[in-house]
């Protein structure tokens, strides 16, 4: 059945354009699938059963796999078999009413406010790298935006003077975004004392955030920035370049902002995706409550 893997991947690649860590999602479980069926003898496609893949899926739970884990190879099993009744190579479609375990919805990691803090303060304010550093991840918390967006910045995008941020997602819908003094601050230190420098080799750039060519900054570019200094700020959590847009809307929550601001500040389409916040931030009341209430732990 191999064979016939290497053709499914080979059509997504071609015809449906799929990223290289969705394509390698697909080959990864199809391919435990594959040897869980030939460890049962099943050795072509037309062999697979209904009662194959949910022994497979069955197996998977049993061995300790996620229920998101298992929902995406739900969905990778699912698509090959598509693909298979659409080629002609079987007749009917096993996958076909299988049912997905829903997804736990876990609560998204939040720093602390002294974490962020830390954080904040770890680049060197003397370099031109430091301060560009600094305001990175002073944008970042001041107003929530992704990593995709903040590299997307150009510098006519930041009014330091308004003290707002003009953002664009991936849809193309645009936000103005408020940013606060010490956000101006920090670009203003940058703009002044640091891109200038960076884009010396380039000076018609228009990316804000430059690397030390000179060019735009990517993605994997900042994920090794804020790796780097949470490793140099003591942050034994596991910090991820969202992490400080869940610190952000959570702290906001915290400190009583209402839910749709939020939203909007995010540029979630959906306020179910916003409400997750609220979620931790009652969490986070409860333990200050049981920390600090003189009765919380009384019998």
């Amino acid at each position: 059945m191999k064979s016939y893997l290497e053709q499914f991947v080979r059509y997504l690649t071609e015809e449906k354009g799929l990223s290289r860590n969705t394509l390698e999602s697909y080959q990864r479980d199809l391919s435990q699938f594959i040897e869980f069926a030939h460890q049962r003898d099943i050795m072509m496609p037309d062999q697979i059963r209904k009662t194959h893949i949910a022994l497979f899926l069955g197996e998977m739970r049993l061995i300790g796999r996620a229920s998101s884990t298992i929902t995406r190879m739900t969905v990778s099993l699912r698509s090959f078999c598509q693909y298979l009744v659409r080629e002609g190579i079987i007749q009917q479609d096993p996958s076909i009413h299988m049912e997905a375990p829903k997804a736990e919805k876990r609560l998204p990691q939040v720093m602390s406010v002294g974490e962020v803090e830390q954080l904040l303060d770890a680049p060197d304010k003397h370099t031109a790298q430091g301060r560009r550093d600094r305001a990175m991840l002073e944008l970042l918390y001041a107003t929530g935006i992704r990593v995709s967006e903040l590299i997307s910045v150009n510098v006519e995008d930041v009014r330091l003077d308004l003290k707002f941020l003009r953002c664009a997602s991936n849809s193309g819908k645009e936000r103005i975004i408020p940013i606060t003094g010490v956000t101006v601050k920090r670009i203003g230190e940058y703009v002044q004392n640091g891109r200038a420098h960076l884009v010396r080799q380039h000076v018609d750039e228009t990316a804000l955030f430059v690397n030390q060519l000179g060019t735009r900054l990517t993605r994997q570019g900042f994920w090794k920035i804020i790796k780097k200094y949470a490793r140099e700020a003591g942050i034994e959590a596991d910090i991820t370049p969202h992490t400080l847009r869940h610190s952000f809307a959570a702290h906001l929550l915290e400190n009583g902002a209402d839910l749709r601001s939020v939203q909007e500040m995010l540029g979630h389409a959906d306020i179910s995706t916003t409400q997750i916040y609220t979620r931790i931030s009652k969490k986070n009341m409860k333990d200050v409550y049981e920390a600090h209430h003189p009765r919380a732990n009384a019998t």
